[in-house]
């Protein structure tokens, strides 16, 4: 073969060659691309603007779960969601819960709905004077409706389940924030509270509770009494060793509170003796010791306070004339009644009735 056949044929191989290289890299930035663009789809944050929420629970469907996405969503992220939903069966195996979407991906989000692996919320437990308002505040943030858990909690059968009664079971509920699932069932919550009441009553405190001869649900009775006698916080312990010091007594603990408790009038600026009257086991002036149960859900400076109290000889109080939220505290009855009219004269100048 002559030289020029040879030179031929060689660049004819060589150009094969680069027209077989162009190939393959136009082919593999074809797929740079392709997974470029999937990974856009599937990547790219789902939610419209800062994170979103969804709370799918047990009366959806596939269809309404798209409604519920829909306007949070971005139409590309939704329209692979969609995609993902329909290959994966996912209309069958919808789990309730409450699921979060921000910086997460379609493919991401997807995931989480499809192993039901939801975002807890964080519940916080105010103090609040009954069971009706806690029932109201909790369920606005749960699943499960108000009825549902008002009704655990007045049934006698579901609170001997935490060695508790009707009236006794708020004390199981301890103010703080909690991390808790959306979808939770009700006994599945009341468990949970009860393992953060166990929790909060440690080894010292437990203890102290000892030392002032009460249980800690007759602390949280009178951390209850407390909380409404007072909000100013360096006055409770103050407070709590009055009462500490009547029950010590075995006198009567003459609480307006409980009063207020009992008729229901919490608004209540004066007690007047038609109010004394009533026959109910929260009045605290016809009946000796604690009420059955706390009259409110006492804050944790009011559990503190009554595990901290102050030791001093005072066994009366009576709100001060300034209207300062403090009290005047007494050891002698005379005393007592020269406090109490001065704040009654501060209220009918006032005009307060």
């Amino acid at each position: 073969m002559s030289k020029r056949n040879i030179s031929k044929n060689i660049n004819k191989g060589a150009r094969k060659r680069k027209k077989k290289a162009y190939t393959i890299y136009f082919l593999l930035f074809i797929l740079f691309v392709i997974a470029v663009t999937l990974a856009c789809f599937l990547f790219t944050p789902m939610a419209k603007g800062d994170t979103k929420t969804v709370y799918i629970d047990t009366d959806d469907d596939i269809d309404s779960v798209y409604t519920k996405m829909q306007s949070l969503s971005t139409a590309h992220s939704m329209q692979v969601f969609k995609w993902l939903t329909d290959i994966s069966g996912y209309a069958n195996n919808i789990h309730t819960g409450r699921y979060e979407f921000g910086s997460k991906g379609a493919l991401q989000i997807f995931r989480k709905m499809r192993n039901g692996s939801q975002d807890p919320l964080h519940l916080t437990i105010n103090s609040v004077r009954t069971v009706d308002r806690l029932a109201q505040d909790v369920s606005k943030r749960m699943m499960f409706g108000k009825e549902d858990l008002l009704n655990a909690l007045k049934d006698s059968i579901t609170c001997k389940k935490f060695s508790r009664k009707p009236e006794t079971i708020v004390a199981m509920f301890i103010p703080n924030t909690y991390d808790i699932y959306w979808d939770i069932s009700v006994e599945k919550f009341l468990e949970r509270m009860h393992k953060e009441s166990d929790r909060f009553w440690n080894e010292d405190r437990r203890e102290k509770a000892k030392n002032a001869n009460l249980s800690p649900d007759e602390v949280m009775i009178l951390a209850s009494i407390v909380n409404e006698e007072t909000a100013v916080e360096k006055e409770m312990p103050m407070v709590a060793g009055m009462y500490i010091n009547r029950l010590h007594k075995d006198m009567l603990l003459q609480a307006d509170p409980t009063v207020k408790f009992a008729t229901q009038k919490f608004e209540a600026r004066r007690i007047y003796n038609s109010m004394l009257k009533i026959d109910s086991p929260y009045n605290t002036y016809r009946y000796k010791g604690l009420p059955p149960g706390p009259i409110c859900i006492p804050c944790i400076a009011a559990i503190e306070a009554v595990l901290n109290y102050t030791h001093h000889d005072y066994i009366f109080m009576c709100a001060k004339e300034d209207f300062s939220g403090t009290h005047n505290f007494a050891r002698t009855y005379q005393e007592h009644q020269a406090n109490a009219a001065k704040y009654a004269k501060a209220l009918n100048n006032r005009g307060i009735h």
